[in-house]
């Protein structure tokens, strides 16, 4: 399992809701949290792995305080407060950094990895975490937070790589 890079279509794709967490879906979760880990990333969705389903997993303390791999099947934000700015990077857009703009503080509903319904509050890391990670179940990028001017930089970078035969970006992931 790897991490699909922009401009992959699947990134654009919506998430299906996942109906049955069966031994796929599990299989699913437990390659995320070990990609995410070996990428040091906070948050990973399924459709980052190629496979279109509402799954997250996401740990923001595990440098911190060992892994303690956190699920979330089909959420749904029920309540988003305040606006925070932070300087995210994605691990399906190598070598990109900007400051965006999110929600401080959000109620948060679905599934755990066993069915069993969860409610989480979030703010700051945990929020923005979230809502990055949801935006990928939608198909929705950093890069659409981002000015005009600087997704089509980035893009030209990307193209530029890829016109040289480095379909994988190279240096940059």
């Amino acid at each position: 399992m790897k991490i699909c890079a922009y401009p992959d279509p699947i990134l654009r794709k919506q998430a299906e809701p996942v109906v049955n967490i069966d031994d796929e879906i599990q299989n699913l979760i437990d390659n995320m949290g070990k990609v995410m880990y070996e990428a040091s990333g906070i948050g990973l969705a399924a459709n980052q792995v190629g496979a279109p389903k509402r799954v997250i997993v996401f740990d923001i303390n595990y440098r911190e305080k060992g892994k303690d791999l956190n699920v979330l099947i089909n959420p749904t934000i029920v309540l988003a407060e305040d606006k925070i700015e932070f300087e995210e990077g994605c691990l399906s857009v190598p070598d990109f950094q900007d400051n965006i703009t999110r929600k401080k503080y959000l109620k948060v509903k679905g599934v755990d990895r066993h069915g069993k319904p969860i409610d989480i509050e979030a703010e700051d890391l945990l929020a923005i975490c979230i809502q990055h990670e949801i935006d990928h179940l939608n198909g929705k990028l950093i890069l659409d937070h981002v000015s005009h001017l600087k997704r089509n930089l980035y893009r030209k970078k990307i193209d530029k790589l890829m016109k040289k035969g480095d379909n994988g970006y190279g240096s940059l992931l």
